[in-house]
């Protein structure tokens, strides 16, 4: 990889995303910067000349504006090195809470934007790079893409599937591509992800010791310094995976994501082991028919 990057960040304006930009160009590289609400990108247009920095207005869930984002990039740098997968939010509320629409929405950003931006990625990578140069790609998931947690169900639906997605890809690139990928698995950060409003409760979950407390507690955890996590520091550690030579597939950073993965994980080695003789006797027995049974 050369030593001055060309970075493509989606969810460029605010959040994870905009803090690598700032990072990336301090360190010299060029940045391709995707997003929405571009205006608040103005600053660093007027820091940065036009050789080291573009703006392009990209909705992922609009796989024209991610195609016409890649074209862009390569008529201003000629190539990309890191493809930062970002683009996402989430809503807060119980299941029943959430309404199909702003969940399905949900999903179009999270999941299929993610989906058309890694396409567009490996495409790029393969065929537009110098041969072999490849590239990488750090796809935003969450410890949430790996736990569960109650009244975000469908935020960490999304990053369950691209996470899923994503490990199932992998397997499909051939490695003479060089493309290296990671799943980026953080705990909690101070982000606009963690200043988001609750829907409006279901009135079954008013009196639940669950959910009813976890808002209140969402909410002081949430408040102005009780998040104790550096986000900068987060974003420059994930500058520093997207640059080494052998980055992982899994890069889960925070001790809360670390805690609750190592819980997960745990939980599932504990389910397995116990119940992993319930698998000895499951086979068909030579000459057995194959057919459906009749009961």
């Amino acid at each position: 990889m050369p030593s001055t990057r060309v970075w493509l960040i989606t969810g460029a304006s605010s959040g994870f995303g905009r803090i690598l930009c700032n990072i990336a160009l301090k360190n010299g590289d060029m940045v391709v910067a995707a997003a929405r609400r571009t205006h608040m990108l103005d600053d660093l247009v007027a820091q940065y000349s036009a050789g080291r920095v573009l703006v392009v207005k990209t909705d992922v869930t609009q796989p024209q504006d991610v195609s016409e984002a890649f074209a862009r990039a390569k008529d201003a740098f000629g190539r990309i090195d890191v493809v930062f997968n970002n683009a996402g939010y989430t809503h807060l509320g119980e299941v029943e809470s959430v309404q199909d629409t702003d969940a399905r929405a949900l999903f179009d950003t999270n999941f299929w934007g993610a989906v058309s931006v890694t396409r567009e990625a490996v495409k790029f990578f393969r065929e537009s790079n110098p041969p072999g140069a490849g590239g990488r790609l750090p796809q935003m998931s969450s410890m949430y893409g790996i736990a569960g947690i109650l009244c975000s169900a469908f935020y960490v639906a999304s990053k369950h599937a691209l996470e899923g997605f994503t490990k199932s890809m992998v397997e499909e690139l051939d490695p003479t591509w060089n493309i290296k990928v990671t799943l980026l698995e953080p705990g909690f950060f101070p982000t606009e992800l963690t200043s988001l409003k609750w829907v409006p409760p279901h009135p079954a979950y008013l009196t639940s010791p669950l959910p009813s407390a976890w808002r209140a507690a969402w909410d002081s955890l949430v408040a102005p310094g009780n998040l104790v996590q550096d986000t900068k520091k987060a974003v420059e550690a994930f500058y520093r995976v997207a640059t080494i030579p052998d980055p992982p597939l899994h890069f889960v950073l925070g001790k809360d994501a670390i805690e609750g993965t190592t819980t997960e994980l745990a939980e599932l080695g504990n389910d397995i082991a116990r119940y992993k003789s319930w698998s000895d006797d499951i086979e068909r027995t030579s000459g057995e028919g194959s057919g459906r049974e009749t009961i």
